[in-house]
């Protein structure tokens, strides 16, 4: 027993801090597959791989050969498979990695002057836009707005027409007027302009989603799937306003909601990171002191 406990106690002495590091991030990885796999399509398509794994096992132990050899080469080009099949997952959990604190050190930012009148631009539009929904709503006028974050959405703003502009009520209800040329398209807002009008939105692959929403619905959710961005759809039938962001689409938004929304999602800025914030920047300045 003593002997035993010795060798535990020199394993244990024997980790290092590379060791302790290896162990979290191969933790790190672990979580954020079993995070993917669980939030999206991928948990079937990992229960038909674990049933293939178990047809294997039992083939290599029962010594079949034929079976064993088609498994072989099926887990031969696994690999290739699964980046294949699960492309737009893989790509948004990329694209999570990279919006990491490393965009908050000073080399990524800008100067606290350009992003203060940033957020006044940001904060102007997101007003004007959550009323001009309004008066699409009411009208059943269909609409589908994307707000542009940290992927940059330049392969889409190419589909469409560059308008560049501030946005206003008149000019989105132009836009989107039923005889208008960009009217069916969709509308990127960048930076707090619109960017561009009547782009092309790739349509979401999920087929579970209500048969009530139709191909504006379909293509915001694509569009969140394959991008950080938040789309609003204004229903052409229903005049109903939905979220799309992250794969999920939130449907019957009011007014005050929606700008309420997109302040939270664009400035991320609500009373709890403010007051964060501020405490922060009160203990450097004693640091400072």
């Amino acid at each position: 027993m003593a002997s035993e406990w010795n060798q535990i106690i020199g394993t244990v002495k024997a980790i290092g801090v590379w060791d302790i590091l290896d162990i979290v991030i191969v933790a790190v990885l672990i979580y954020q597959v079993i995070k993917l796999i669980r939030e999206t399509r991928a948990m079937q398509l990992a229960k038909g791989l674990i049933l293939l794994l178990l047809l294997y096992f039992v083939a290599y132990n029962l010594n079949m050969k034929t079976v064993r050899f088609i498994m072989q080469n099926v887990v031969a080009t696994g690999v290739l498979a699964l980046v294949i099949v699960f492309q737009p997952e893989l790509r948004r959990m990329l694209e999570h990695v990279a919006q990491t604190k490393l965009n908050k050190f000073n080399i990524f930012q800008s100067s606290p002057e350009k992003d203060s009148e940033l957020m006044a631009v940001w904060s102007s539009s997101i007003s004007t836009i959550a009323h001009a929904c309004e008066h699409l709503s009411k009208t059943k006028t269909g609409a589908l707005i994307v707000f542009e974050r940290e992927t940059k959405l330049g392969e889409i703003i190419k589909t469409g027409t560059v308008v560049d502009a501030q946005p206003s009520d008149e000019l989105i209800g132009n836009l989107f007027f039923v005889n208008s040329p960009l009217h069916d398209g969709a509308m990127i807002i960048r930076d707090g302009r619109i960017c561009a009008s009547g782009c092309f939105l790739p349509l979401s692959q999920n087929y579970t989603i209500s048969k009530e929403m139709g191909t504006r619905h379909r293509a915001a959710l694509g569009m969140s799937e394959n991008s950080d961005a938040v789309v609003v759809v204004v229903s052409e039938e229903t005049g109903t306003i939905s979220i799309a962001q992250g794969g999920i689409i939130e449907r019957n938004f009011t007014i005050p909601q929606l700008e309420k929304r997109l302040y939270h999602e664009i400035l991320r800025k609500d009373e709890g990171e403010q007051q964060k914030e501020v405490g922060v920047k009160a203990l450097l300045r004693k640091v400072k002191k």
